[in-house]
């Protein structure tokens, strides 16, 4: 099993890296392999829907998007994490998902998803709700943990003394990876759901 484990924030070695790190160590100890991308200050600009990637796999800007899709493809599942900036996550994060997710065109059905959000104090639930859809909208589960998977602290390291939001990270991955398995041992018996052809309807008359 393989886990990508995404890393949203400016500050590499910060709270989010933090938690997301904590979670990492569980996956570790379960024998889950992890691949550990570092968004850091890279520019990753937004999607401009030109829609080349349609007919050629991959997006038009050649970047990390590109870089990483290869890596997406081949694991079981993903975790997002991003600090929380005036209630949402970091744009630079939403930029590339935006892309990762549109622009690859391989099946992402039953591989799990996860995020996590870090914040001072409010925005969390906005965040943690933003960064879901991206797996709500591609027919992966969603992992859960005891509460939403949040972490506070502003300062780098103070997460490690929300007790609480620290376990909810290592219940997180241990459910993560139940849910993977179980995953796999449903596919071997009972195959994939059943697939209908993408219907696409306009809301206009």
């Amino acid at each position: 099993m393989k886990i990508m484990i995404v890393n949203g924030s400016p500050r590499t070695k910060g709270n989010t890296f933090l938690a997301l790190d904590e979670m990492r160590k569980v996956f570790a100890a379960n024998g889950v392999e992890t691949e550990f991308i570092e968004l850091g200050t890279k520019d990753i600009r937004g999607c401009i829907a030109c829609r080349s990637c349609a007919k050629t796999g991959k997006c038009v800007f050649d970047d990390v998007v590109n870089e990483t899709a290869s890596i997406f493809n081949e694991c079981d599942g993903i975790v997002v994490g991003s600090p929380v900036y005036f209630a949402s996550a970091n744009a630079t994060l939403i930029a590339y998902l935006d892309r990762l997710f549109f622009s690859t065109q391989f099946d992402k059905t039953m591989k799990v998803g996860a995020s996590v959000v870090i914040a001072r104090r409010g925005g969390l639930s906005s965040t943690f709700d933003e960064l879901n859809k991206y797996f709500t909208m591609s027919n992966m589960p969603v992992a859960s943990s005891l509460y939403w998977n949040s972490v506070h602290g502003r300062e780098i390291g103070e997460v490690t003394e929300d007790l609480e939001g620290m376990q909810n990270m290592r219940i997180l991955a241990r459910n993560m990876t139940f849910l993977i398995k179980s995953i796999e041992l449903g596919k071997e018996k009972f195959g994939l759901p059943e697939q209908e052809p993408r219907t696409f309807t306009n809301f206009i008359r």
